[in-house]
C-alpha cells in the first residue's frame, strides 16, 4: 500500500462519538453539526534513545513487524497515558532490548507520519541520547528481530525505518 492510499485518522470518523449522528464532513478538528461535539486529532507521542557505548557505537534494533519491518531503528515506542517521555523511553528500551538505561540527554523532536494498517497516524517523536550500561548485554525481545552496534556518525540514514529517526541521526551527526 502506498502512502497516497493511506487515510488520515479524521477521515475514518463517520459518526459523532457523543451523539451518534452521521458525520457531515471529514476534517480536523471533528465538529458534530448536531450536538457541537468538538474533537482535535492531535499527534500521539513517542520516545526513542540513541544508546551509545564507550567506543561511540550506538545500538540499533532491526524491526520485527511493520511498519518498517526489517529496517533499523533506535529502541523506543509510544508514550503511555500518565507517563513521562523519559519513563517511556526507559520502559521501551527495557521491553525491546532488556537494558536499564540511566541518564538521558534530549537530542531533538520531529513529527513522524506513522503508517499502520492503512491509516497515517500523526506522531511526535522525542529523541534522547543515553549511555549503554556497563555489564549489560542487549537481547532481542519485544518486536525486535535483532540488533546491531553501528557508528551513528557514519550510518546511512536511508536504512532507518522512519523519517523522524533519519532527522534525529542528522541532528546527532551535526552535533558531534
Amino acid at each position: 500500500m502506498t502512502p497516497e492510499s493511506h487515510v488520515q485518522p479524521w477521515e475514518c470518523v463517520s459518526f459523532c462519538p457523543r451523539c451518534g449522528v452521521p458525520s457531515a464532513g471529514k476534517a480536523n478538528p471533528f465538529r458534530c453539526q448536531s450536538c457541537d461535539f468538538l474533537f482535535f486529532f492531535n499527534p500521539a507521542a513517542a520516545a526513542a534513545a540513541l544508546i551509545l557505548r564507550n567506543d561511540g557505537e550506538a545500538l540499533f534494533i532491526r524491526r520485527a513487524k511493520d511498519p518498517g519491518k526489517g529496517m533499523l531503528a533506535m529502541p523506543g515506542g509510544f508514550i503511555d497515558m500518565d507517563e513521562t517521555a523519559e519513563d517511556a523511553v526507559r520502559r521501551e528500551v527495557r521491553e525491546e532490548v532488556g537494558l536499564e538505561i540511566g541518564g538521558l540527554e534530549f537530542l531533538c523532536s520531529h513529527p513522524n507520519p506513522y503508517s499502520y494498517r492503512g491509516i497515517v497516524y500523526p506522531v511526535l517523536d522525542l529523541f534522547f541520547v543515553a549511555r549503554a550500561p556497563d555489564g549489560q548485554a542487549p537481547r532481542a525481545l519485544d518486536d525486535v528481530a535483532g540488533f546491531v552496534w553501528l557508528d551513528p556518525r557514519r550510518i546511512d540514514s536511508a536504512g532507518l525505518a522512519f523519517p523522524s529517526m533519519r532527522h534525529a541521526i542528522r541532528v546527532y551527526q551535526g552535533s558531534t
